[in-house]
């Protein structure tokens, strides 16, 4: 018998969680203590249609954490290395933020909302415990709370004419990582033209559960002649276009560098955020080791749940931390860490699989 994922209150659900049951979810994550939907048909099916039409994602998950207040801005340069100086209102901005050591302790988004007030869309770890902490023990004048927004996403190539059906045609001219202000049912909503896929699409900051069912069924029945489906992040499209996630890929034991992001990483103007110092050191000297995507050979795998060795010369000189069968690219897809003297292109490398060891191609972008 398979182990099974014992549900209680401590897993919340989100506004859109039985609109997601009626559409028949198949598989879930947990993602910063809530229900993450990750498959509906299959893996392969979901993908093939994320990249032709249109799908809206439960990414309620995604939890804000809000900074509002006279020192908003400080406590945010404080947050991390990024240089938000120049960052306008409306605008949204991908921002690591580390620790002391220079360590990831999130990727999110942040959202500019005016110039005391800024949200920072999560990626999977507990940050607002450590914002708190921060402008406690700086003395700042800010609230730091979670306010009741849940990001509902729509993706693919034809979320522009859905969106445009349901917020109207000036939804269209949102410019890519901006937001715009749109109504819907007599609120007014931020939406952003992001998500965590390279298809396309937006996300709707729904600022107030209540509203979760009534966007979702507006959606669909918008989308209906569109083949609108419900979705989520899918495994093959994340890991063929190389995106990052946050506590698979990347953890805290990995700095900025290490992950690809040092261009977010503004070290000569960013002279208050914590890490900095550590950051400069690493800047300097180099990283030892590196995100790659590998592809992977023979027949499809099971997708890596936990870490792979990558191996050289009978030496361990990384780890895969996501994989997946890609249709379109006809091999296993594949992101790792691998250590400096083995991560340039072309490189091949011994992966030792739960299906056996194959051997991998390390690659220096990814295949989308």
């Amino acid at each position: 018998m398979s182990p099974y994922l014992s549900l209680s209150r401590r897993l919340r659900v989100t506004p859109f969680s039985r609109r997601v049951d009626a559409a028949g979810v198949q598989a879930f994550t947990v993602y910063n203590h809530m229900r993450l939907p990750t498959m509906f048909q299959s893996a392969e099916e979901d993908c093939r249609h994320l990249k032709q039409k249109v799908q809206v994602w439960d990414v309620a998950c995604e939890r804000q954490v809000e900074i509002v207040g006279p020192d908003a801005k400080r406590l945010m340069r404080m947050l991390t290395p990024r240089d938000l100086e120049s960052m306008d209102v409306g605008q949204c901005r991908y921002i690591p933020v580390v620790d002391d050591r220079g360590g990831m302790l999130n990727d999110p988004v942040a959202l500019k909302l005016a110039d005391d007030r800024y949200w920072i869309s999560l990626a999977d770890s507990d940050l607002l415990l450590w914002v708190k902490g921060l402008a406690l023990g700086a003395g700042f004048d800010v609230d730091v709370n979670e306010p009741d927004v849940s990001p509902l996403a729509v993706q693919g190539p034809l979320s522009d004419t859905l969106m445009a059906r349901v917020f109207g045609e000036a939804v269209r001219n949102v410019r890519f990582f901006r937001f715009g202000i749109f109504e819907f049912a007599g609120r007014e909503l931020r939406i952003a033209r992001s998500g965590y896929s390279k298809q396309g699409g937006f996300e709707i900051y729904v600022e107030g559960s209540d509203l979760g069912e009534p966007i979702w069924d507006a959606l669909f029945s918008a989308g209906e002649d569109l083949d609108v489906r419900a979705g989520g992040p899918n495994i093959i499209e994340r890991v063929e276009s190389g995106l990052l996630s946050y506590g698979n890929d990347m953890t805290r034991e990995n700095s900025p560098f290490e992950c690809g992001l040092g261009k977010f990483c503004d070290l000569d103007t960013a002279e208050t955020s914590i890490g900095r110092e550590a950051l400069l050191r690493e800047r300097n000297q180099g990283p030892l080791r590196m995100i790659r995507s590998l592809a992977i050979s023979g027949p499809a795998l099971t997708p890596c749940s936990g870490e792979w060795p990558v191996m050289a010369d009978g030496v361990r000189i990384g780890q895969i931390t996501s994989s997946a069968w890609s249709p379109d690219f006809g091999t296993n897809v594949a992101i790792g860490m691998i250590d400096r003297s083995h991560w340039h292109d072309g490189n091949e490398v011994m992966v030792e699989t739960t299906e056996g060891t194959r051997s991998a191609v390390i690659r220096e972008k990814s295949f989308n």
